[in-house]
């Protein structure tokens, strides 16, 4: 009994039930992985791993504990079963705990193309001779590429199985795959470094090794020659990257964890205009084929399209059945887990809905401003909403890209910020499960000399 299995779920349920649980949930993961890289044409990692997976949530009444193990065999499962059970009966009762309402779960399963069927782990001579590609073309780009800090190719392929004791099983398999590399510039005795990759879950659709290699090459010249400036007021552009980090803060701050603990600036804010109008945040764990799909959450509720902002109002919270109860309001399909812990939340494909403007129009808005592609440090207060972020990028010089600047901050009030977007960029492309275009914030402080 070491392969997952519906049989398997079955059984450790009515195992669970048998040793005193009033319900139970269990989530079977099987998983296996090559990740390879190299740094100067050598062998840096090749490492190969497989493994076999399971978690249980235990109910005795409204106490629920949760475990996870890797031994499978049945002897084994029934003692950890047996422990689980004992640990829930020692955990105090909270009102809110409990599997989500049965009419929640969905009757069928759509297909969202999560898994290559053509491609599955990629064998290592194929990884190391990608990563290597990858590589050398950065090096070769421009002679003052000097170093670099490695490439790496990652696959994977994984089934998850998710069942609980109220009759809901569902499960789905997927894969991923990723390239990427990071080289050092060098130029008047000063060093800059800077990376790219591509993501996706079919091989095919990645970004091919030259692109990869080419690109982190260019962003990493570009970043020669940087400069202090003066502390100013300006309009600040992020690059789509950056814009990524701001919409998954926002998530952040509309998660109904955050919300019920009362650590959130869009606290009592549903409904309310927190953002400019031009500005439409959409959550969508349905969409085919990209990285944070999946046909049901970490509770056996589908996932499904919702605006968490529609036209700069605050339209939906993200929340899992624990945060919904606790709100007094509906779940959204959001719950997110580990095999051995309770649900929390988490966003599934989060994005910034694109708008009518491109990158170069964007930027050519700003007679005087920054164009920000690294951010540094952890400076955001998700309660009273401040921020303030080391960072880099290029000064914006009447409409262009004039020179690179370094050693600076930008800071300013979320609230603030948000309602401050000015323009938003037509150039939405998916490299992970949180995605943004171009956007423009008109007046934020740029703190530097």
């Amino acid at each position: 009994m070491d392969e997952i299995s519906l049989e398997m779920g079955e059984w450790v349920l009515d195992h669970a039930r048998r040793a005193g649980a009033s319900a139970a949930e269990v989530i079977m993961l099987s998983a296996e992985s090559l990740s390879a890289g190299v740094r100067l044409g050598e062998v840096e990692k090749l490492k190969s791993s497989r493994e076999r997976r399971l978690g249980v949530r235990i109910f005795t009444g409204q106490s629920a504990a949760t475990a996870s193990t890797a031994e499978l065999e049945r002897g084994s499962l029934e003692r950890f079963i047996a422990d689980a059970v004992e640990l829930a009966r020692l955990t105090a009762p909270d009102p809110y705990a409990g599997l989500p309402d049965p009419e929640l779960h969905p009757r069928s399963l759509p297909d969202l193309d999560l898994a290559d069927h053509n491609h599955r782990i990629i064998p290592a001579e194929q990884a190391l001779a990608m990563a290597r590609e990858a590589e050398s073309v950065a090096l070769k780009f421009d002679s003052r590429i000097k170093n670099s800090e490695g490439s790496g190719f990652d696959s994977g392929v994984y089934e998850l199985i998710f069942m609980n004791s109220q009759g809901f099983s569902g499960s789905y398999t997927g894969t991923s795959f990723s390239l990427s590399a990071v080289v050092i510039a060098e130029a008047d005795g000063a060093m800059q470094r800077d990376y790219w990759y591509s993501a996706n879950r079919h091989f095919d659709k990645l970004e091919t090794p030259e692109a990869i290699g080419r690109r982190a090459a260019e962003r990493t010249l570009r970043r020669l020659g940087g400069r202090k400036i003066k502390t100013t007021a300006a309009p600040v552009v992020f690059d789509p990257e950056m814009a990524a980090g701001l919409i998954r803060t926002l998530a952040g701050a509309a998660s109904g964890t955050a919300l019920y603990k009362r650590a959130s600036f869009l606290l009592d804010k549903l409904g309310h205009q927190v953002t400019s109008a031009n500005v439409t945040i959409i959550d969508d764990g349905t969409i085919p084929g990209l990285l944070g799909s999946r046909p049901f959450d970490g509770e056996g509720l589908p996932t499904r399209r919702k605006a968490l902002v529609e036209k700069g109002r605050l339209a939906n919270y993200l929340l899992d059945c624990y945060s919904a109860r606790k709100l007094g309001l509906a779940p959204t399909g959001n719950a997110s887990r580990g095999l051995g812990e309770s649900p929390g939340v988490a966003p599934h494909n989060l994005y910034l809905e694109p708008g009518p403007y491109s990158p170069e129009q964007i930027i050519g808005s700003v007679r005087h401003g920054l164009y920000v592609t690294e951010l540094i440090g952890f400076g955001v207060n998700s309660v009273t909403g401040d921020y303030s972020r080391g960072a880099s990028g290029l000064w914006i010089e009447n409409g262009e890209l004039s020179y690179p600047v370094e050693e600076i901050t930008i800071a300013g009030n979320l609230k603030d910020m948000y309602m401050a977007i000015e323009m938003v960029g037509s150039d939405l492309v998916w490299r992970s499960s949180v995605a943004s275009p171009t956007l423009k914030i008109s007046d934020m402080t740029i703190a530097g000399s």
